[in-house]
């Protein structure tokens, strides 16, 4: 549940400046995370230091649903020479480390004795600014002097200059157009945004931009064509260095049906870009306008052609989905429990390693790989904030190499061959199949579906994928519930001809069953009822 209230601004003087209380050398005890966020707001908006907010009643990490602890509300006159129309601007405080002492984000191991007094620091700071004592607070701490150096050196200075990621490493933005006569802003988009936090906090997925949200919702709950999101970076907010890290703001920007499914079978760059064209449609900062009618495509019939071919040169840069999907082991009886099928529907799955998850997160981070082979990550690979920063693959980059080989524990290097697979997606995924095959196989890459219902993950590879344990000799192969398959040129050719139906799915009955007995191959397309009701 969430409230509505008039914004409070940090106080005038940040960390290691003034506090307005008659000394120079006191920080201001405003939550440094917080501080840091505000003061990126104060510029961009400097004639609203108190914005409406929607804030969480009971906060996250006081076991309340919503983790965005504030949203604030700013209104923004828009640029008439650019064409930019007035909006609200949403701004989310929370999927950053707005606070540094582990009540939501979990901190690095400090391993100094002043690890406490950092820590300690923080808190301190953090009740001083909730209860509103800051007065009282430096009354009591400058009564130990030793402590109140402690605090000041440790909790406001040591923590500056941080490189990594800020919690999430990212805040969200929301650009909706004010309409005529509206003098406050809609809370809906606070909801919105906090059902995307929802969704990172509890999958540890983060976003980046040109990722895409299927929604399969008007956005406010209207009748609105606007169902989907994609996401790109804020055309306003810069980067904001705080004592915990870097945050970074992504803009969610509202899209049809139609504009969603060009950016899955192209990619979110391209669509953005095409969206920055049109100015009903988003124009150069992509406000969302949730009474708009028509797609870009409809409004302009030749940027149809722009995406067309778009795909035909670059394939997707779509690399994998969170998907409702299993798969069976078809090679050996059901009753041999060691090694049978490691993935039933109805049956408790096998989980996940650490680093198969790491390295599936991986394979779904990344994108289009320009001017060399496509490579699935390697088990060790370091993460940043959750997705691979770009860097030049190198024939090193695969499970094979000599770096990786030598942490990979006895259970991951263990791979199964099978013989004969049977692989399940509901209908939204299965759509995406001629996608996969198309857009990314005959490109050489490799996609990834990874259930939301469970540990199953099923990449697809093209004989140019380097790092794969999928091989031409072996084309179907598993790490525990982690499959991937092998398709040659010449059978991704063959599958789409038989797929083809699958680009008209409003066309047909669900269950339906496709199979290719001499690659001992089989698809099935099911009710969402098998995915969400194992013993259904």
């Amino acid at each position: 549940m969430e409230g509505v209230r008039p914004g409070g601004g940090p106080p005038a003087g940040g960390p290691g400046s003034g506090s307005g209380s008659g000394s120079g050398s006191f920080p201001s005890l405003f939550p440094p995370g917080l501080h840091g966020i505000y003061g990126e707001c104060r510029r961009l908006y400097p004639d609203q230091p108190n914005p409406l907010q929607v804030t969480a009643i009971l906060k996250y990490w006081l076991g309340g649903p919503d983790p965005l602890d504030y949203v604030s509300m700013y209104r923004n006159l828009g640029n008439p020479a650019l064409n930019v129309p007035e909006h609200w601007h949403y701004i989310s405080f929370g999927l950053s480390d707005l606070y540094g002492d582990n009540r939501v984000h979990e901190l690095l191991p400090l391993k100094s004795k002043d690890a406490s007094c950092v820590r300690a620091g923080c808190l301190v700071a953090n009740l001083a600014h909730e209860q509103g004592s800051e007065a009282e607070f430096w009354g009591h701490i400058l009564e130990d002097q030793e402590i109140a150096v402690l605090l000041l050196d440790q909790a406001f200075v040591r923590f500056t200059g941080t490189d990594g990621p800020s919690g999430f490493g990212f805040e969200l933005t929301f650009r909706l157009k004010r309409e005529t006569g509206e003098s406050a802003p809609p809370t809906w988009p606070a909801e919105l945004m906090q059902g995307l936090a929802r969704y990172v906090f509890q999958s540890e997925n983060t976003f980046c931009s040109g990722d895409h949200v299927s929604w399969h919702s008007p956005l406010d709950n209207s009748e609105s064509r606007i169902q989907h999101m994609l996401l790109t970076e804020d055309p306003q907010m810069q980067p904001v260095q705080t004592p915990f890290g870097v945050v970074t703001f992504l803009q969610i920007v509202g899209v049809c049906t139609e504009e969603l499914h060009a950016a899955q079978q192209w990619n979110g760059q391209g669509i953005l870009e095409l969206l920055r064209t049109v100015p009903v449609a988003g124009g150069p900062w992509l406000i969302t306008d949730m009474r708009r009618g028509e797609t870009i495509f409809e409004i302009d019939p030749h940027l149809q052609e722009r995406v067309d071919k778009g795909i035909e040169t670059d394939g997707s840069n779509l690399s994998g989905v969170s998907a409702k999907c299993a798969w069976d082991d078809l090679s050996r009886p059901p009753e041999d429990d060691e090694d049978s099928r490691s993935i039933c529907i109805g049956t408790q799955p096998r989980r996940l390693s650490g680093k198969d998850t790491e390295q599936i997160r991986e394979t779904l981070r990344r994108g289009l790989e320009i001017n060399s082979k496509p490579v699935l990550p390697p088990i060790n690979a370091q993460r940043q904030n959750g997705l691979n920063h770009d860097r030049a693959p190198s024939r090193k980059d695969s499970l094979e190499s000599e770096s990786s080989a030598a942490i990979i524990p006895h259970e991951l290097i263990r791979t199964r061959q099978l013989e004969s697979v049977h692989l399940k997606f509901n209908q939204e995924s299965g759509a995406l199949i001629p996608l996969c095959l198309r857009g990314r196989l005959l490109h050489g890459r490799h996609f990834t579906y990874k259930s939301i219902t469970g540990d199953t993950a099923i990449t697809f590879v093209s004989t140019g994928v380097e790092g794969a344990f999928a091989t031409e000799e072996h084309p179907y192969a598993a790490h525990g519930p982690w499959l991937q398959i092998l398709l040659t040129e010449e059978f991704v050719e063959r599958m789409l001809e038989d797929l083809e139906d699958l680009n008209s799915p409003e066309e047909f009955k669900l269950p339906k069953e496709y199979s290719w007995p001499e690659k001992k191959l089989k698809v099935s397309i099911l009710p969402d009822a098998v995915f969400d009701n194992p013993l259904h």
